[in-house]
């Protein structure tokens, strides 16, 4: 069978959409995946990447890297999962996140499922919409208040550097 997936650049602070459809064998590994992602917005392919499982509300989940750089070798690894093990129609979201310093994130949704056609290579470019900016866009990262958010406050206006005295406050 093949998957269509629709990837989609998070890109917050940006007008337009900026996706590409894609098709590829459910038996490829998520390697062959993130190479075609990779290929379709641009990229060299030669930065860190890594696949997070993901519920419906796109919350990450666990990490599938493209190199295992843990301390006990234990991390899963992209050229070892087949995207079947980790997409399919009862979880069909993966976040992609390429090169961590610029930390190009993307939304990668299964859209449907289909038989192979005969006429077609795959993995396939199906459809390109949006040019990816130059830069990754900033990333806007929010916490929950917490009530206890106030647990450590000393009093001191940390912003008010010539009243701040570190000799006398020094831990």
């Amino acid at each position: 069978m093949i998957y269509r997936f629709r990837v989609i650049l998070d890109n917050d602070t940006e007008d337009a959409d900026i996706f590409r459809d894609l098709e590829i064998r459910e038996t490829d590994s998520l390697e062959d995946l993130h190479n075609i992602i990779t290929q379709s917005f641009g990229f060299d392919g030669s930065e860190m990447a890594s696949f997070y499982l993901s519920n419906d509300q796109w919350d990450q989940g666990e990490e599938i890297s493209l190199f295992d750089l843990s301390d006990n070798g234990g991390a899963r690894l992209m050229n070892e999962t087949p995207i079947n093990d980790v997409v399919h129609e009862a979880s069909p979201k993966l976040i992609y996140v390429y090169d961590f310093l610029s930390m190009w994130t993307f939304y990668v949704e299964l859209a449907e499922i289909v038989d192979e056609a005969e006429s077609t290579d795959y993995p396939n470019l199906m459809f390109v919409h949006g040019q990816i900016p130059d830069t990754a866009p900033d990333r806007m990262f929010q916490a929950d208040m917490d009530e206890d958010l106030n647990e450590f406050e000393d009093g001191f206006d940390v912003n008010d550097y010539d009243n701040l005295d570190f000799d006398e406050n020094w831990n």
